[in-house]
């Protein structure tokens, strides 16, 4: 090995003894949080420090055990003049702390950062999480903030473009960088198949029950009314052995309520299940014979399909936003390099019949979906260069 290449650092290296702070509205649970407890990983790992300001929730302790500093803050809040003084209290903890970076993952935390970075000359990243959409001049001019970082990390192409097309001005400060997924643990030699029982004991299905699970936070917009509706037309198909799982967080009681009363009007009491919250959902994608991920409008990535081909399961994610980054499906790709099932928003009928085809593979053409389904998710999707291409953004706006 040359002296000049001996002397290059890994990406990251350079962070050693930088501060990078965080802030997010809470860390409770989705994507976004899940990214912030990788990134706070990465930067223990190079030596450097990283606080996250948040209003807390169940993944602080996860986040502590990799390095990462709790800062409780009430991020989540957007009333304005709270966000105001919230800027104040924030440009004192950058002072206080030695903040280098200040990166901010959600709309109101992310207007927080912008005027706490303004006042004391930390670089901004902003992470573009969502396609938020925006009826009204007033909501897209919130949204905007989300395009003002020194640099705007889009986690898809979708994204990307989103940005582009909405913020033409911030063009050249995007970087598109893909969530990733922790393929130690989203494999299936990982799991143990006792985790996989007692999940299922759980959810109250018998072993000879095949499971479709939708993953997700209860909201309406990610399509748990349209699997009902589906699972309906299965049960009329004669598809009897089916148990349908809702694992996540209700996003309101209203959400839940009226999810709860579709169900009972469907006669569907002893079919569909909401289960709450999952804390082991490596052993749930395996407990399930499909996975779907019907979400109703855009999303700027799938962290769902990335998780459950990870894990070899068979796969049905809408066919918008950045779906087709994702799920290779035909008819785009041919059926023999496919990785899963991308069907129309807010089509039940077309949700059953894919829902059916999952079921009816042969054990030949599962494993061979499911080898082609891992593949893709190593690849491309994988946590560790998430982790890298982020601190190499870091690196580029300190000038290392």
């Amino acid at each position: 090995m040359s002296q000049q290449t001996a002397t290059i650092a890994a990406p990251g290296q350079r962070l050693a003894g930088r501060t990078i702070l965080q802030i997010v509205p809470d860390l409770q649970s989705g994507g976004a949080e899940r990214a912030t407890v990788d990134v706070a990983e990465a930067l223990s790992r190079v030596g450097a420090r990283c606080l996250v300001a948040s209003r807390g929730g169940r993944m602080v302790s996860e986040l502590q055990s990799k390095g990462g500093v709790w800062a409780p803050f009430p991020a989540a809040t957007k009333n304005p003049f709270a966000m105001a003084l919230n800027s104040v209290r924030l440009a004192r903890i950058i002072r206080d702390e030695g903040v280098d970076i200040v990166h901010a993952r959600s709309r109101a935390p992310a207007w927080v950062a912008y005027y706490a970075a303004r006042q004391t000359g930390a670089k901004l990243v902003t992470t573009y999480h969502s396609a938020y959409s925006g009826a009204s001049q007033i909501k897209q001019r919130y949204n905007a903030i989300m395009s003002a970082g020194d640099a705007v990390i889009a986690i898809s192409e979708f994204a990307a473009q989103r940005i582009r097309e909405l913020h033409p001005e911030s063009a050249d400060r995007i970087v598109v960088i893909p969530r990733g997924a922790d393929l130690r643990a989203f494999s299936p030699a990982a799991v143990d198949r006792r985790r996989v029982e007692r999940l299922r004991t759980a959810w109250g299905v018998a072993a000879h029950d095949r499971v479709v699970l939708l993953p997700s936070r209860l909201s309406a917009r990610k399509g748990h009314s349209v699997l009902v509706e589906a699972t309906k037309r299965l049960i009329k198909q004669g598809i009897c052995d089916l148990r349908v799982v809702f694992v996540g967080d209700p996003h309101s009681d209203s959400t839940r309520r009226a999810l709860e009363t579709q169900i009972e009007h469907a006669g569907l009491r002893d079919v569909v299940r909401n289960a709450g919250y999952c804390e082991d959902m490596p052993a749930a994608y395996m407990a399930a014979a499909v996975i779907v991920a019907p979400a109703t409008e855009p999303e700027a990535f799938g962290r769902i399909a990335v998780e459950a081909q990870a894990m070899g399961a068979p796969v049905i994610i809408s066919d918008i936003g950045a779906a087709p980054e994702i799920v290779l499906a035909p008819p785009q790709t041919p059926r023999h390099l496919s990785t899963g099932w991308r069907t129309p928003p807010g089509d039940p009928a077309a949700l059953a019949d894919a829902i059916a085809e999952a079921l009816s593979l042969q054990a030949s053409a599962h494993d061979d979906l499911a080898l082609r389904a891992r593949r893709n998710a190593q690849e491309r999707f994988s946590v560790e260069e998430m982790q890298r291409a982020t601190l190499q953004v870091y690196e580029r706006l300190l000038g290392l």
